[in-house]
């Protein structure tokens, strides 16, 4: 079994939305978009919204809960370039866990929550479990870093 061309996998708690579809689908060129996430697997709606701004990117979207990501994704065909969202340090990690080849993680928009502290950006608020999350995936091999859109600063976790 081929490993899958995965381009770019990121964390953005707001998952598909224009920058991701614009900006960083093109930068990664990649082809198709795969969302994993549990809750948006089985939104309709959000699922329709994402998928505008997909099409408008010109790029293919799919949408699976993490298990589901993790079961599939050695099946992807060569010719798929992927780009993997989640919306969490715990549901990357989970795909990491789970065996899905991500060499490193963008670490993009992460909301501001009552006990979540800026860490290097102002889009990007973590606990004590989101770093823990971080350096778990890093003890998987995983490089992670910080950067908000494509020509924007990196900052390694």
């Amino acid at each position: 079994m081929a490993e899958p061309n995965i381009v770019l996998a990121r964390i953005d708690n707001r998952l598909v939305h224009g920058q991701v579809g614009n900006s960083w689908a093109g930068a990664s060129r990649a082809n198709l978009i795969v969302v994993a996430d549990d809750d948006c697997a089985n939104d309709e709606i959000s699922k329709s919204l994402m998928k505008m701004t997909a099409d408008s990117a010109g790029i293919g979207i799919r949408f699976f809960s993490i298990q589901k990501t993790i079961d599939i994704i050695f099946k992807a065909s060569p010719k798929q370039s992927i780009f993997i969202v989640c919306r969490t340090p715990s549901d990357m990690l989970k795909l990491l866990k789970g065996g899905v080849p991500i060499r490193s993680v963008n670490v993009g928009n992460m909301h501001v929550q009552s006990g979540k502290r800026v860490l290097h950006e102002a889009h990007v608020y973590v606990d004590d479990k989101d770093m823990a999350d971080f350096e778990e995936m890093k003890s998987l091999g995983a490089d992670i870093y910080i950067q908000i859109a494509p020509g924007d600063k990196k900052y390694k976790v």
